[in-house]
């Protein structure tokens, strides 16, 4: 039976009070001192896979001058991910970099750099509707160079770029920066940070895909339809998905399952042309590339293979219930059911899908493996009021999975075991932040953050091998006469070297301190602005941003 009621209902209650998300809650409450949201259009067409011509690709951009001087003089650029919808505008985009009580974003400010947001909405060009943060990695990439030709145009001085990619925006600055260096384009960036971005593919369990399919296409109802379409259908997710539903459907079926392709693998025609095209660009060659991660690098996995995620009876109402059995999938060569919805009508069945995975012989499936979290609550709405969903979502013995496995985020060559402990010779990138513990799918913490800050500071600072390890803390800050420093643990160093730099690169205070003790001061005359402190010790250097009022 194709058409039931009860499976409309069913919908509704999935998708209507929620749009599906990989994300966390977003946060787009308003950022202060701001100047203005900037439409900004691509001189370079691209044409996509399943196109028949060639579109410009549009943005949106906003930029955050610095604290300090307040002009365009030390950009950096923040990319916009994978967002279906624009769910989350660019305060959102801000705000994501929150952690701990502070913003990247405004701490860069403070020091002096400026902070350009590029967002992707939707829009419409030459008659065609395209939803930017969803669409091609290529388009949006366009949209990229054409804002790099920009600010570095309309910037003051001779301070290079910073291009920062969370997710998504990770492969569009990858592509639109080795698009420029291919095609003789100035990009005049020194450097390229990838944050938790899918280099070998993202995953989402291809048990959930499964249901949302089946209850898409077996209701009819056009608004479920455009849900499947915005998310699993959208360019990006054909791009990016490592395993996608269309690679296993019958022929001239919308949902059945074909038996014989348990594999994974990827959307056809999209998903291994993609990767090919990446690979074949490889990565920018006149930047300095690094990754921040959030996988662990222990190795710890996510829940384990083949694990149950749900098993529970949903009661829609009027008589009708649906049974709802969804797996990880499995551990390396076997194959097992993944995804069952059965329904019934007063205890008489009345419709009833399955599907099996199976997974390769090298590797473990998927889901389980060390990466970037991403949760099923999620992806139908966390509850959103709902009492069907919050059923469902109740009822979850697994949320958490692997959005962006750890070896793609650093894209590892050569690896298949998605379990592998990551052999970083085998990375393009020159330095990585890798957590210890599995973390949600771009969240900034005080030991990324500190990455970031030492690698964008780097310039200014002068040094190769900043710690990312806080040692030592500001009693106070801002400060006037006296600094006074805390180091945060007992076993301190008798010998420190310490040096106060201007955000212009000036060397303003030295001074070698013998037998200090736990917390110690010094006494400077210094003008009203932002500094740093580097403290050398026998572990290296710690870099403290001071702020003197």
């Amino acid at each position: 039976m194709k058409k039931v009621t009860f499976l409309f209902i069913l919908l509704i209650a999935l998708h209507a009070n929620a749009q599906i998300s990989f994300l966390g809650k977003i946060d787009n409450s308003p950022v202060a001192n701001r100047l203005v949201v900037t439409p900004i259009t691509a001189s370079i067409a691209y044409q996509g896979y399943d196109e028949t011509q060639a579109y410009f690709g549009q943005g949106e951009y906003e930029i955050f001058l610095d604290n300090t001087n307040g002009i365009l003089d030390k950009p950096i650029i923040i990319l916009d991910g994978f967002d279906p919808g624009d769910s989350r505008n660019i305060d959102g985009l801000y705000n994501s970099l929150s952690f701990g009580g502070e913003n990247l974003a405004d701490i860069l400010r403070d020091e002096g750099f400026d902070i350009v947001i590029l967002n992707a909405p939707q829009y419409t060009t030459d008659g065609k509707d395209i939803d930017g943060g969803a669409d091609y990695i290529q388009r949006n990439a366009m949209v990229l160079v054409e804002l790099i030709n920009f600010i570095n145009t309309d910037k003051i001085g001779e301070e290079q770029l910073v291009i920062l990619g969370p997710s998504m925006g990770g492969l569009i600055a990858r592509y639109g920066l080795t698009y420029m260096e291919s095609n003789a384009l100035d990009a005049d960036t020194r450097l390229y940070i990838s944050f938790d971005a899918p280099h070998r593919g993202a995953n989402v369990p291809i048990s959930l895909q499964y249901l949302i399919n089946y209850l898409a296409q077996q209701t009819g109802d056009p608004d479920a339809q455009a849900v499947l379409d915005q998310l699993l259908d959208s360019p990006a997710a054909k791009e990016m998905l490592y395993d996608h539903l269309y690679a296993h459907l019958l022929t001239d079926s919308t949902f059945e399952q074909d038996p014989t392709k348990l594999l994974p693998d990827g959307a056809p025609n999209f998903r291994d042309a993609f990767q090919a095209e990446l690979d074949a660009l490889g990565f920018p060659q006149q930047t300095r590339n690094v990754a921040m991660v959030n996988g662990s690098g222990l190795g710890t996995a996510i829940g384990s293979p083949g694990v149950l995620v749900v098993d529970t009876t949903l009661d829609l109402g009027s008589g009708a219930t649906a049974n709802v059995n969804l797996h990880f999938t499995p551990p390396a060569s076997q194959n097992i059911n993944v995804t069952s919805f059965d329904s019934f009508f007063v205890g008489i069945p009345i419709g009833s899908f399955d599907a099996n995975s199976q997974s390769f012989d090298f590797t473990d499936g998927i889901d389980a493996a060390p990466g970037g979290i991403s949760q099923i609550s999620n992806a139908v709405g966390d509850g959103s009021g709902n009492p069907i969903i919050q059923d469902f979502v109740d009822a979850l013995q697994q949320d958490d999975f692997s959005f962006i496995p750890l070896i793609s985020s650093l894209a590892i060559e050569g690896e298949n075991n998605w379990f592998a402990t990551p052999n970083l010779d085998n990375s393009p990138f020159a330095a990585s932040f890798i957590p210890d513990v599995n973390e949600p799918h771009v969240s900034v913490t005080n030991a990324s953050a500190q990455f970031a800050l030492a690698e964008i500071r780097n310039g200014v600072l002068g040094t190769s091998d900043l710690s990312v390890i806080e040692k030592y803390t500001l009693v106070t800050n801002p400060v006037k006469d006296i600094i006074k420093i805390q180091a945060k643990n007992n076993s301190i160093n008798s010998n420190l070297k310490i040096k106060i730099i201007s955000i212009t690169g000036q060397t303003v205070y030295s001074k070698n301190i013998e037998n200090v003790s736990q917390q110690f001061s010094l006494n400077t005359q210094l003008q009203t602005g932002t500094y740093f402190v580097r403290i050398t010790d026998a572990d290296g250097d710690h870099i403290l941003r001071l702020m003197v009022d």
